[in-house]
């Protein structure tokens, strides 16, 4: 790094903005074991080259612009604004809006094009998130994009159209997978209530469902792993459905509700399958520390300390995953804050974008891409392709590594003075 580029990156970020980490983290493992497959390894460090994702998550939830999937969750944290509707009916309601889901403007390539021009890396898209809606064209169920309004699109299978848009630009890819699915008649059996984010029915007592859910669990992902071209990341969602064994004092520090049975998909098995079909991908089984994470990921917030092993900070630009109306986006300089800090302390930073139920980012979506990328293009020599280092902070400044050992004090930040 020459003189001239080290005062540019000092100039840049001493400012008067203070990034700090966002209040609460939510529950991630404490614990990591190294994969020993030495393709998922090569794969990894490749991965933790590049510092800086998309998360997008996009579904049936962008038509009324509300949180995704959780709202049909009959658990009391969760509030709905119409108190007089039953909740039977708003599950209803929110099943049909299949119907209404037409994003006739859809356009992977502003996608791609957008998070290249911010500096990003890789993507990770929603192939399918909790409440069970697929955004991918699979023969195991009819709930799904390419069965509705939009079924006719040439762009359809939606899940295709943006792993070719952002492989284009040369990115990684990710496909995120819920494993619970609450649309399905193997989790959320209709013969009972849905008194929470579980399974629905005893496992114990209902084998033969349970066993049912597994497997078209099970053929889902042999389809993402086989249909859509090279896949870099499998990123498991919904870590409570999890083997009972599993379930520990930091599981249970959650407050979700945790049954008394194991909620087993066959980990062991999926990664066989996965792998066979894509060598060296990277499993992500969330909050389930073992050898299917491969790397950890803390949401909505920094870990406070570094640490050496790899993990990723999911953030969202506003203040949902998803799009909702008059969603307020953090400004620029505060992303850029966050992602130092992160790489400084060893993560990569994977920032959630939502996109309207048309199909497009937001103006203020693409500005404040632009923006990151506009840094990152002059700094970016101090995130790329770096490593932490047991000194990463001396008061206001922050330091990185590069892979060759040579320390770059460029990735630093002065706190607002209160």
């Amino acid at each position: 790094m020459n003189q001239k580029s080290f005062w540019l990156v000092v100039i840049t970020l001493v400012i008067t903005f203070r990034a700090h980490a966002q209040n609460t983290l939510h529950p991630t493992s404490s614990e990591y074991q190294y994969p020993t497959d030495p393709k998922v390894i090569e794969k990894l460090e490749h991965w933790r080259d590049q510092k800086f994702g998309i998360l997008i998550h996009w579904g049936i939830y962008a038509v009324p612009g509300i949180v995704e999937s959780w709202s049909i969750v009959n658990e009391d944290w969760i509030n709905r604004k119409d108190t007089t509707q039953s909740y039977e009916d708003y599950k209803k309601w929110y099943w049909g809006l299949k119907e209404e889901f037409n994003p006739t403007e859809f356009d992977p390539s502003q996608w791609a094009d957008a998070a290249a021009k911010a500096g990003m890396k890789y993507v990770v898209f929603t192939t399918k998130h909790h409440d069970g809606f697929n955004m991918f064209d699979t023969q195991f169920t009819d709930y799904k994009i390419t069965n509705g309004p939009f079924g006719s699109n040439p762009k359809a299978d939606v899940a295709k159209h943006v792993f070719d848009a952002f492989r284009a630009k040369e990115m990684m890819i990710g496909a995120y997978f819920s494993k619970p699915d609450w649309h399905s008649q193997y989790f959320w059996w209709d013969y009972r209530a849905t008194p929470d984010r579980n399974v629905n029915y005893d496992i114990r007592k209902h084998p033969w469902r349970w066993n049912q859910f597994v497997q078209f669990t099970h053929n889902q992902l042999n389809e993402i792993t086989t249909n859509y071209g090279d896949i870099d990341i499998l990123w498991l969602d919904g870590g409570w459905v999890r083997p009972k064994s599993t379930v520990n004092e930091e599981v249970l520090s959650w407050g979700a509700p945790i049954p008394e049975f194991s909620q087993e998909i066959d980990m062991p098995k999926v990664a066989e399958m996965v792998r066979k079909n894509q060598e060296g991908i990277l499993i992500v089984d969330r909050t389930v520390h073992g050898p299917f994470e491969n790397y950890r990921t803390p949401e909505q917030g920094i870990p406070a300390t570094m640490s050496p092993d790899p993990w990723e900070s999911c953030i969202t630009l506003g203040g949902a995953w998803g799009y909702v109306p008059n969603d307020r986006f953090k400004p620029s300089r505060k992303v850029i804050h966050l992602l130092i800090e992160i790489v400084a302390k060893g993560g990569n930073l994977l920032l959630g974008v939502g996109p309207t139920a048309n199909g497009l980012f937001l103006p203020e979506q693409v500005e404040r891409l632009e923006e990151i990328g506009a840094w990152l293009k002059v700094n970016g020599e101090g995130i790329y392709y770096t490593r932490a280092i047991e000194s990463f902070q001396d008061g206001e400044f922050y330091f990185t590594q590069g892979k060759e050992k040579e320390l770059l004090p460029c990735c630093l930040w002065k706190k607002e003075r209160s």
